[in-house]
């Protein structure tokens, strides 16, 4: 693929992921988790009970256990999903080229979206297009990250035009950029079961959506522009990446992960899924986790170390988990190709 034309002034792209403390310590993934969790799009709750749930409950525990955590896979160049995503950035600007500025920002904490937007202000740059790093849609990632863009945005006068990238989940490009992440594993052996592992979300996020989790096979459609719901889109990424690969029916399934609240979250729950995938005498088990675009702390802790432990004391022989996109060749093509379709090329 050739390069975007370079346009007459600078282009700004701005690649946005969720964040990720400054370090390992409590006090910095206290602070992280302090500005994460405060955010109304992430816990959907009155005020009172989001302060309450915040300060009395999880800060003044989840800290030191999330830090814990965080230490068994932090490196020395710092969080993995800020070393990934600032890598892709680095790649992306080499791909495209000059007439082009890229800047990543981080939805809670650094590099933050204001300080990303006054440095493609003070480029000169009056075009931004703006990749929100997540492929399926929840308000309480992207729509977030979108909302903050767009605040910071009105703050420094409205210097940009501002263009979105919509939800990617079966974008073919990205759809290629993960199966090529999972090719090696699969040519390595024969996987008894494929799991395609997602961010949970509480399903009160998702009751907002006509017909969401109330009508029977409500999830077999992404749905239309508006009506964007996070499960069905989910489905959707693992029904291409299963057509990409020629995963066989009744090899692979989709489940979530990463629950927070006692609240009903969207089913099936990862952790419940392996020991019925046990039962049903599976013992080789590879996982990927494709509502990432970069490993972090979910991908590498969670699935990487403990779903790992789980499957082990199940009595399960082989595990293994696919990566990330990350800064992959195929990811940069993907993005590229997307910053040429928004510039009409």
């Amino acid at each position: 693929m050739q390069n975007p034309p370079s346009p007459a002034s600078p282009v700004g792209i701005l690649l946005v992921n969720l964040g990720t403390p400054d370090s390992p310590s409590v006090s910095d993934v206290r602070r992280y988790l302090r500005e994460f969790l405060s955010d109304p799009r992430v816990l959907t709750m009155a005020p009172l009970s989001r302060w309450l749930l915040l300060n009395l409950i999880i800060l003044p525990f989840r800290p030191s256990k999330t830090a814990q955590a965080y230490s068994k896979i932090w490196r020395d160049e710092g969080s993995p999903l800020l070393i990934h995503s600032l890598a892709l950035a680095e790649a992306l600007a080499a791909r495209l080229g000059e007439g082009f500025r890229v800047e990543l920002a981080m939805r809670y904490q650094q590099p933050n979206i204001a300080s990303a937007l006054k440095r493609l202000q003070a480029a000169g740059v009056r075009r931004v297009l703006l990749f929100p790093q997540f492929p399926q849609y929840a308000e309480a990632a992207t729509g977030s990250a979108v909302a903050r863009v767009q605040e910071e945005a009105v703050r420094l006068g409205s210097p940009f035009q501002l263009i979105t990238h919509g939800d990617f989940f079966a974008d073919p490009g990205f759809i290629e950029a993960q199966a090529e992440t999972m090719r090696p594993l699969l040519a390595d052996r024969n996987w008894e079961h494929v799991l395609f592992s997602y961010h949970g979300l509480p399903e009160s996020q998702l009751r907002p959506i006509p017909g969401c989790l109330s009508e029977q096979n409500c999830c077999d459609e992404p749905g239309a522009p508006g009506k964007r719901c996070y499960r069905a889109q989910c489905f959707a990424t693992t029904r291409e990446l299963s057509r990409t690969l020629h995963l066989q029916e009744g090899g692979y399934s989709s489940s979530f992960q990463s629950r927070l609240t006692r609240d009903p979250w969207i089913k099936p729950y990862t952790d419940f899924v392996l020991p019925e995938l046990y039962a049903a005498g599976k013992r080789s088990l590879l996982v990927v986790c494709p509502a990432f675009t970069a490993d972090n702390l979910e991908t590498l802790e969670e699935v990487g170390i403990r779903l790992r432990q789980q499957w082990e004391e199940l009595g399960g022989e082989h595990f293994a988990l696919a990566p990330c996109v990350n800064d992959s060749p195929g990811f940069v093509e993907a993005v590229s190709a997307w910053v040429a379709s928004h510039l009409g090329n």
